[in-house]
């Protein structure tokens, strides 16, 4: 017999949501585990928010709002915020009603500056990896890496920097900058997104900056790279499963990545009390100055040389040869089977990136502002962690 649809509307529905996310799904197990993790921050949470006024939207819904838009590739806030409208697992994993009315996106933008006050990213953050650590999942040697966020500004943002005694320019030339189409055609009429050639120009970030972005800097990945306007990301990983242990963003230049590096591993050891015994790195860490501070902390570096070092004895400034020397000590561990076992392992931070940049969506910023792209750090190096939990360490149902 042919079935046919039921035009008649009905008013009410009675169903259970738990009846409707399998048993196997892989966001229960998640969940359970989230949320234990917000349970213990309530105290953090009545810090940030005052006991009077109008109710907000509650914290634990924003942070895995968060999480959410890292693991299901969401590409912006107002994306999920319209997800919501349909979508009964998002709403059962934010603990929303089917009949309640979904947020507005701009509630992210309004809570960010509270976020970012009372640390409430890197808390969350950083319980997950002390679980990881309870747990007995990280060993005592780690990895770090760098890798180039783009910005959210547009080349054409990269203008000349105001001089303090200059007049102010002409809306035409701060629109369009220097370069062809700027003026628009005979008609008068002006391109939203002009046409600019920046063919013969030499632009610095000593000379330039980025009106949309003004903390990015012009960077290169390499020689023969197209240099973009980029923040610079810098992950702390051990080396047994490859969980993120620390995370952050700096301006991106020549020697970020090894002050990051000393940073996060202070960090490590303020935070959660552990030590790293090894650091392995690829050749952009390769620095005398770096070996030496790690050979203060106690740690051995494990860092491919880019070319020979000298001979100590051959080295006319003396301030040198204590980098020198350091860059020799490398180079016979080079030797060892640790260093082999090190570099084998430090691959494994490139699945920690590319993850980020494809998954999370955290290979071109979405925010403007260094501080906001920090908050995304943490909950997309967050959600990779809990996800890698769930098969090294299945949470008790």
């Amino acid at each position: 017999m042919r079935g046919r649809t039921d035009e008649q509307q009905v008013l009410f529905h009675v169903f259970n949501v738990e009846e409707r996310i399998r048993a196997d799904h892989p966001l229960r197990e998640v969940k359970r585990r989230v949320d234990a993790i917000l349970l213990a921050m309530s105290a953090a949470f009545a810090q940030a928010y005052s006991r009077t006024g109008r109710p907000s939207v509650p914290p634990e819904r924003l942070l895995k709002s968060m999480l959410i838009m890292a693991m299901y590739s969401i590409r912006s806030e107002r994306q999920l915020c319209d997800r919501l409208q349909t979508d009964l697992l998002f709403r059962w994993f934010l603990d929303m009603q089917p009949s309640e009315e979904a947020f507005d996106h701009a509630v992210f933008a309004h809570n960010r500056v509270r976020l970012d006050e009372h640390d409430l990213t890197k808390k969350f953050f950083d319980a997950v990896v002390t679980e990881a650590l309870t747990a007995n999942l990280c060993s005592e040697h780690f990895s770090v890496d760098g890798t180039m966020i783009e910005s959210f500004a547009s080349a054409k943002s990269f203008q000349p920097k105001p001089k303090p005694d200059a007049a102010e320019a002409t809306d035409e030339n701060s629109v369009g900058g220097s370069g062809t189409g700027a003026m628009g055609d005979a008609q008068g009429f002006k391109p939203r997104n002009v046409e600019v050639d920046f063919h013969g120009q030499k632009r610095t970030n000593e000379t330039h900056q980025s009106r949309t972005d003004p903390e990015a800097r012009l960077h290169r990945k390499g020689p023969g790279k197209e240099a973009k306007l980029s923040h610079m990301g810098h992950a702390l990983t051990e080396n047994r499963n490859g969980l993120i242990v620390g995370i952050t963003v700096t301006e991106a230049n020549g020697t970020a990545e090894r002050e990051a590096a000393l940073d996060l591993v202070d960090e490590l050891k303020s935070t959660h009390q552990r030590e790293v015994k090894t650091l392995g790195a690829d050749k952009g860490y390769d620095s005398g100055d770096f070996f030496q501070a790690l050979e203060a902390r106690r740690i051995e570096p494990h860092v491919p040389l880019v070319k020979e070092p000298c001979d100590p004895n051959n080295v006319v400034h003396t301030q040198r040869q204590p980098g020198v020397q350091a860059r020799c000590r490398m180079k016979e561990r080079q030797a060892t089977v640790d260093y082999q076992l090190s570099q084998k392992c430090r691959k494994k931070i490139e699945e920690v990136f590319g993850w980020l940049k494809e998954i999370a969506n955290l290979g071109k910023s979405p925010l403007v502002g260094r501080w906001k792209i920090q908050q995304l750090l943490h909950m997309g190096a967050a959600a990779y962690n809990v996800i890698r939990l769930r098969k090294l360490k299945p949470a008790l149902l």
